[in-house]
This record gives C-alpha cells, sequence and structure tokens, in this order.
C-alpha cells in the first residue's frame, strides 16, 4: 500500500468528519415463512421521490435451517416512514427465489438508458430493468464473467461497479487485503471485463477488508474509494486516485481506526436516540445522481451503514442482527 497523502479535498471531506446516526431505520420484518434475522449490505438510489433500497438478509425460510444470505426490498417517500415501509423478499421472485445471493447495487447505466441491478452468486452477476423500483421488474440474473476466469480473493466479494465514459470498472475486495478491479469498455458492458488485476494490497486486513465503494468527486478530476477494515473494529478508511486505473492512496485523517472516514470514534447519535451501534460496517453513500459515474457531492455526505451493539457483535457471523441507519455529516 502507498503511503498516506495529506488530504486536500474538498468540502466536508476536507477536514476531519462528524458524523451523526440516526436511529436504526430499516429493520429486519418477520413473515409466516420468513425469519429474519438481520439487514445488511445496502444499496441506495433516489427515484421518482422515493427511496429505493436494496439490501442483504439473512432468513430461516420456513423454520429450516440455519438461514441463508439472500436480499430484500424497500421502498419509501420519507425516512420517518423507512421502518415500517413493507420488505420483499427476493426468494418469492421467480427469477431469484431461494439461495444464496447478497451485497446488491443498484446503478442507471446512461448510454443504454437502462438500470443495473448487481450482486454476487458467488461470482458477479447482473439484471436489468426499467423499473428500478419494482423488484419484480428485474430480468434473469447473468454473469459477468465467462467460465474459466479466475476471481481472485478468498473468495472476491462485494463488487462495485463506476464509470468515466471510457470505461467502466468493477472494483471488489476479498477479504484477504485486496482491493481488485476490472475493466470494459462502455460500448461493450456488461461483457468484456478483462481478468482481475490488484489495486491496492495490505498486509492483513486491518485496513482492507471488504464492502469497497468508489465514487467521482463532484466538481474535482479526483476518485474516492472508502473501504471497511478491520482493525479497532469495523471502520472506513478512505483513498484517493485521479484516475480509475491509477494509484490508490490512503488519506491522512481518514485511514485509521482512531481517526476513520467513518467509524465509532468519529460518530454520535442524533439528539434522543440510545447509541445503539458500536461500528460503521457495510454501507454506501447516497449519490448525487443514479447513474454510473457515481457522482459525490463533498458538501452532502450521507452514508446508510449496517450497525449494531457491540453486545450484539458475538457468535456466528449470519445470526448477528445487523440494521441500517443513516450518518449524515455535521455541517460546521
Amino acid at each position: 500500500m502507498n503511503a498516506a497523502v495529506p488530504n486536500t479535498l474538498p468540502g466536508l471531506l476536507g477536514k476531519p468528519i462528524k458524523w451523526v446516526s440516526t436511529a436504526p431505520l430499516v429493520v429486519p420484518q418477520n413473515d409466516a415463512t420468513h425469519n429474519n434475522r438481520s439487514i445488511k449490505d445496502p444499496t441506495i438510489s433516489f427515484i421518482d421521490n422515493k427511496w429505493e433500497i436494496y439490501a442483504t438478509d439473512n432468513v430461516i425460510l420456513n423454520g429450516r435451517g440455519n438461514g441463508t444470505f439472500n436480499m430484500i426490498h424497500v421502498s419509501f417517500d420519507d425516512w420517518k416512514n423507512a421502518r415500517e415501509a413493507k420488505q420483499t423478499y427476493f426468494d418469492t421472485i421467480p427469477n431469484f427465489g431461494p439461495g444464496y445471493r447478497c451485497a446488491p447495487e443498484l446503478f442507471y447505466f446512461s448510454p443504454q438508458k437502462k438500470w443495473y441491478f448487481t450482486y454476487q452468486s458467488q461470482p458477479p452477476v447482473y439484471c436489468t430493468s426499467d423499473k428500478p423500483g419494482d423488484p419484480n421488474s428485474w430480468s434473469k440474473p447473468q454473469p459477468f464473467f465467462g467460465q474459466g476466469v479466475r476471481i481472485p480473493g478468498n473468495p472476491g466479494i462485494d463488487f462495485h461497479f463506476i464509470g468515466d465514459g471510457e470505461y467502466m470498472y468493477m472494483f471488489f475486495t476479498g477479504d484477504d487485503g485486496g482491493f481488485y478491479r476490472s475493466r470494459t469498455k462502455y460500448e461493450d458492458f456488461p461483457k468484456g471485463f478483462s481478468a482481475p488485476e490488484v489495486a491496492m494490497k495490505d498486509q492483513g486486513n486491518n485496513t482492507i477488508f471488504e464492502a469497497g465503494f468508489t465514487y467521482k468527486i463532484k466538481g474535482t478530476d479526483k476518485y474516492l474509494t472508502c473501504i471497511e477494515g478491520l482493525g479497532g473494529g469495523r471502520h472506513y478508511s478512505a483513498f484517493v486516485a485521479d484516475k480509475l486505473d491509477g494509484e490508490w492512496y490512503p488519506v491522512e485523517g481518514f485511514n485509521t481506526a482512531q481517526k476513520p472516514f467513518a467509524g465509532k470514534s468519529n460518530m454520535t447519535f442524533e439528539e434522543g436516540v440510545q447509541p445503539w451501534s458500536g461500528q460503521v460496517s457495510h454501507g454506501e453513500m447516497v449519490r448525487d445522481s443514479n447513474d454510473e459515474k457515481m457522482i459525490l457531492d463533498p458538501n452532502n455526505l450521507q452514508f446508510l451503514y449496517q450497525g449494531l451493539s457491540d453486545a450484539e457483535n458475538r457468535g456466528d457471523y449470519g445470526a448477528l442482527p445487523y440494521k441500517l441507519g443513516l450518518l449524515r455529516a455535521k455541517k460546521e
């Protein structure tokens, strides 16, 4: 990994961030056949005056087994209505059904005027739709890679996509200290991705573990990647690059558990909200637009994250009772 560089980023990114968390906003719901133990790994877009969230769940179906990672969809017009909004289980949708599916991402690919929904199955797959708010509208999942392409990592997980106008990039982590990338030309997307290569490598997984996301910083030529690390508790560190196929550099002041981009040490809770999470784990920033260029407004930082208390953070990972909350950066 390269040495850290001084923070010269604009807006709220250019100084130590103080996050304020809501109470849990999206929490597991159960019905007659689903015992949902967690909601995690969210992707979020604001479409036609509604928040559309897709996320991972961990469901014991019909009272059998130990639970499987699958997905849910939830839609609402205002955050105050998020907790009670109806959740749709993907195991009930014909093109998906029961089985392992998780870590979704949603974006609009502007050249094709088409919405893409991606997730890991274990390999990354994609679906398309013209109605991104309708989970029943997604096409049958298709693989990005052909047979024989080796996906590095242990295994490769948490795939995230971004375009620069010429190439579409696939970034992912691997629980092995690696941050990986692959790319394809716009005209070939969603096919034609190159063999993945190492974009960054850490010794161990204290800083680079999983759940990375990459954005173009609005009004600049710089890109921001944030990745979850394990050291000192789950937290996010930040890295910058001048181009998506370039060198990534940690940002001073955003690169440790004590001084993270987002973590326990720079998070408080809204007035009247009892502190409920001792970590900032797999989430996604609220983008300035929904298209593939992944524009992030540095003056309006909001981060939908998964959290749980320190007391809850023990035992089977799949059974950990993760919930989704929203971080907002203080504007001081």
